[in-house]
């Protein structure tokens, strides 16, 4: 009853049909090959958005400090004070209002956005470079927390965007990389640009 597989015997097919089975069965491998590294950029480009996102929070962080230094500042206003607190309003604005899309951004937007970002660090700086002029500030305690906390944000900065870099050069070599860049070409994916070196 039915039909028994003998487990020496290889199954002929007949000779009319191999070029087609060849054909299909090298289809299949492209087929499976193409989904794979379909599978592979789509995986490479999530990691480089969850790296894009960790960038953001860090920035965020350093902005949500922005308001602790200008309440203490202002607190000791003048004239000098109350120009760089609101140099720095301005700055924080710019900076809050940069969004970008990490699967879409040329080197031109993220140059913006580091550009926008120095320039808010600059007047910061500038800030709290006018406080060593008034040692009573200097000593007050949120002053120093916030220094403290500022410099703990520069720190993470500096780590996301190195592990951003990490991500974006994984991203980048698997989209460039030969047969894998036909398929990248095909359905889309590009290289991503790279934070440069600050000055």
């Amino acid at each position: 009853m039915g039909i028994q597989l003998h487990k020496n015997k290889a199954v002929n097919l007949p000779s009319k049909h191999r070029p087609l089975w060849i054909v299909l069965l090298i289809l299949v491998l492209l087929v499976g090959w193409g989904v794979h590294s379909y599978n592979g950029f789509v995986k490479t480009e999530e990691k480089m958005t969850q790296a894009w996102s960790q960038v953001e929070n860090v920035y965020q962080r350093r902005m949500d400090l922005i308001p602790n230094l200008l309440a203490v500042v202002q607190s000791y206003a003048d004239y000098e004070q109350g120009t760089l607190v609101e140099v720095v309003k301005r700055r924080a604005a710019e900076a809050a209002a940069l969004e970008l899309d990490p699967t879409s951004m040329t080197q031109e937007q993220l140059s913006g956005f580091e550009n926008t970002q120095q320039q808010l660090d600059g007047a910061v700086n500038d800030v709290i470079v006018s406080v060593e002029n008034y040692p009573d500030l200097k000593a007050v305690e949120s002053y120093q927390t916030f220094l403290a906390q500022y410099e703990g944000s520069e720190n993470r900065i500096l780590v996301e965007r190195k592990r951003f870099n990490e991500t974006v050069k994984q991203y980048n070599q698997s989209v460039r990389r030969f047969p894998g860049n036909l398929i990248a070409r095909w359905f889309g994916f590009e290289a991503k640009p790279y934070f440069q070196a600050e000055n």
